[in-house]
Parts: structure tokens; sequence; C-alpha cells
């Protein structure tokens, strides 16, 4: 089970980290076949550094409301705003 939580949380890093790569490359005008023109590789690049931090920010903010470890703004409410 600790396997796939590894796994889960892996993962995401290693798609900002290819989004850092791709960013970089689009900085230095390296251009992959993949992607039609360098600014929509760059584009790529911004899209998956922040869903990849976004995932594992998000994940982290979970784990520590569950351990009752955030303080003031980051706590959940029961009562939607």
């Amino acid at each position: 089970m600790r396997l796939i939580a590894l796994l889960l949380l892996v993962t995401p890093g290693l798609i900002a980290v290819y989004g850092i790569k791709l960013i970089r490359d689009a900085l230095f005008g390296e251009f992959h076949d993949l992607y039609f023109h360098i600014a929509l590789q760059g584009l790529a690049g911004i899209l998956f550094f922040a869903g990849g931090l976004a995932f594992i920010g998000g994940f982290i903010l979970h784990r520590d409301r569950k351990r009752n470890l955030t303080k003031g703004r980051f706590k959940q409410s029961n009562y939607p705003e």
C-alpha cells in the first residue's frame, strides 16, 4: 500500500520536472518535434509544472488538515461560504 502512495507522489513530481525541462528548452531554443511551435512547448511546460506542483501541494495540505497541523486560514470550516 505504501508503494502505491509513493508512486502517487512521485508521478506528479516527475511531471513537474519534465515541465521545468520543457520551459528551459523553450527558453534556450531546443525544439521538440512533439510540439508544433516553441511557444506551445513553453506553455505545455508551464502547465505540467503548475499541475504537478498543485497536486503535491494539495496532497500535503490535505494531509496536514487531517492531522490538525494547519493554522488560521488553512483550517477547513464546516460552513461553506
